[in-house]
């Protein structure tokens, strides 16, 4: 339905490999839809799933297509509401006559008058005779298997009253590209970008509930019902299914082509974003912003303290640089900096911490313990005074001044865990964009490497979004929720993935993780401790992925704020070959 906002295109070296992909993991043989055929027949429930396409002035051979791949699906319990909003086209409703001739589940109504998609996709709701709707554009095809899968899922989780897939673009000439293959649910994200659009169905009773589509909202209609939806249900409630379902017809004049072919759809989600925050109380504004939507939390007028918490051990121009970059630059106010000094011998650094003290306020906590990563920032945690606690590195640098308004905002919201930042490196690449789980890798940077300026996957490198983890060289979480998951493992990680695991136990216990790409810092890293190069370092590198492989198991390998779909190999967002799913 709404063509509003995406990304950037998949890089044009990857156009051979996605054909390669649909070669072999995403075409049906004849062998595979007897397969489907037979599952569906055995279906404990096979609901009727209502098709809903609302038409103006297509394209006659794109709208033929649209129609043919709904009589193609492999699941044979549909119906398709086409409602024609006026057209007056004689080729259209020659069609429209000839499809609903030869197939009586193809409903066809005609307005007498334009009232834009809104009124015309209500019109074809109160056509709909299905128990869930599922939502088509007059120029885009389903996959042959979209229902199959559709109803699959719905078998699978009876609970379940949203469901969304994977989706791709498919060209003029029907060539397949640029896949998004999408993340489980996943709010936050979704806040920046539609991440359900495309197949999005929806329980009938769902969206009668809502009261259908809003006017007003039109190019942004899905989007704006979508976060209707969410208001009602449970987050357990939506389901994704991790195959492509549905292809995004590319023309010019789309904006599956260009975002800013339909600028008032933008604006369009940015007002249904505005909306939903507000009906559900949440002081916040969103803003349309690139290939997405930024949203701004809004702090109290009384800041809540928070403790910095900077462990080093001498390091003088790493530590003067974090923590002059900090004082000069943070437009928070109400903040503490406590230096958890691991036994220093350097007497410039300890005459460095003793001007800090005694003239710019902060606090020096001297740890002769043998280091441990882990118990020098529980030790710290434990005595700070503030009600949020951030943890640095040494090694790190503010670049942007609201770093902390912006990551202690969204850390305040109920729910929340650890919030996460963007760190580059000096050579302005990117060093983290969250925390994703790699299987026997454990876990990775994701967008580890790419340039300045670029969106990344899907725009998940510059768009506020969950993960299963964020890093602990920048992170912010309320002191009760620290203290509540045990801190950080000072046993068994004592120096690698102890942020990780961290992360894994707050997600155990309800909360969500969450990165925000608008509190940028440098990242020096591995500047004070180097790198797992030495024998010692190797083996208690090994001994630390032995826990965490033991600790976390299964979950390493399916992470839900990744795809099954992307490789395990690295954290660069490639083709998983073979699919996990």
């Amino acid at each position: 339905m709404c063509k509003a906002l995406r990304f950037a295109a998949t890089p044009a070296f990857l156009i051979n490999e996605y054909a390669d992909w649909i070669r072999l993991y995403d075409t049906l043989s004849d062998e595979d839809r007897a397969d489907m055929a037979t599952k569906a027949n055995s279906f404990k429930h096979r609901p009727l799933i209502t098709v809903l396409m609302p038409v103006y002035k297509s394209t006659p051979r794109w709208l033929i297509e649209a129609i043919e791949s709904v009589k193609r699906q492999t699941y044979p319990n549909w119906e398709l509401c086409i409602v024609d909003d006026a057209s007056e086209d004689e080729e259209m409703q020659a069609i429209f006559e000839r499809f609903s001739r030869e197939d009586s589940r193809i409903k066809v109504k005609c307005r007498e008058t334009n009232g834009h998609i809104s009124a015309a996709s209500n019109d074809g709701l109160m056509m709909a005779s299905g128990e869930w709707v599922a939502l088509l554009d007059h120029d885009d095809l389903m996959s042959e298997s979209a229902l199959f899968w559709l109803v699959d899922a719905i078998n699978a989780n009876p609970d379940a009253r949203l469901i969304y897939s994977d989706e791709d673009k498919i060209d003029e000439i029907s060539k397949r590209h640029s896949p998004y293959f999408k993340c489980d649910w996943n709010v936050d994200l979704f806040y920046s970008h539609n991440l359900i659009t495309h197949l999005g169905a929806y329980r009938l009773d769902l969206i009668q509930e809502v009261g259908g589509f809003r006017i007003g909202f039109e190019g942004a209609q899905d989007y704006d019902l979508a976060l209707r939806c969410i208001e009602k249900i449970r987050p357990d409630q939506i389901h994704h299914i991790p195959r492509v379902l549905y292809h995004w017809r590319v023309h010019c004049g789309s904006t599956a082509q260009s975002a800013e072919a339909k600028p008032y759809a933008m604006i369009a989600g940015e007002k249904a974003l505005n909306d939903h925050f507000q009906r559900m109380g949440v002081r916040a504004t969103s803003e349309l912003r690139g290939h997405g939507y930024r949203t701004h939390y809004l702090l109290p007028e009384q800041e809540p303290t928070v403790s910095i918490i900077i462990p080093t051990r001498n390091g003088l121009s790493l530590t003067r640089q974090c923590v002059e970059s900090i004082l000069s630059k943070t437009t928070y106010s109400n903040y503490q900096i406590v230096i958890v000094d691991n036994g220093s011998d350097d007497p410039l650094a300890l005459q460095y911490f003793e001007y800090l003290k005694s003239s710019r306020g902060v606090h020096i906590l001297r740890d002769e313990r043998p280091f441990n990563y882990s118990s020098l920032n529980n030790a710290a945690v434990k005595s700070a005074q503030g009600e949020f606690v951030a943890l640095l590195n040494n090694d790190v640098e503010v670049i942007s001044p609201e770093w902390l308004s912006e990551m202690v905002a969204i850390a305040m919201q109920p729910g929340v865990g650890a919030v996460g930042a963007r760190l580059w490196y000096p050579s302005l690449t990117l060093q983290h964009a969250g925390i994703i789980l790699l299987g026997d890798l454990v876990a990775g940077h994701a967008h580890k490497g790419l340039p300045k300026n670029s969106p990344g996957y899907a725009g998940r490198a510059s768009h506020i979004q969950s993960f299963s983890a964020v890093t602990g060289a920048c992170m912010v979480v309320r002191k009760s929720v620290y203290e509540e998951v045990g801190g950080l493992n000072e046993v068994d990680l004592k120096v690698a993935f102890n942020d990780v695991d961290f992360c894994l136990r707050l997600k155990e216990a309800g909360y969500r993780n969450i990165w925000t790409p608008y509190a940028e810092l440098f990242h020096h890293e591995s500047a004070t401790r180097g790198y797992e190069d030495t024998p010692e370092k190797k083996e208690r590198f090994a001994s630390e992925s032995y826990f965490m492989k033991n600790r976390w198991g299964n979950i390493l390998w399916h992470d839900p704020a990744y795809s099954p779909n992307l490789t395990l190999d690295n954290e660069g967002f490639g083709y998983a070959w073979p699919p996990r799913n």
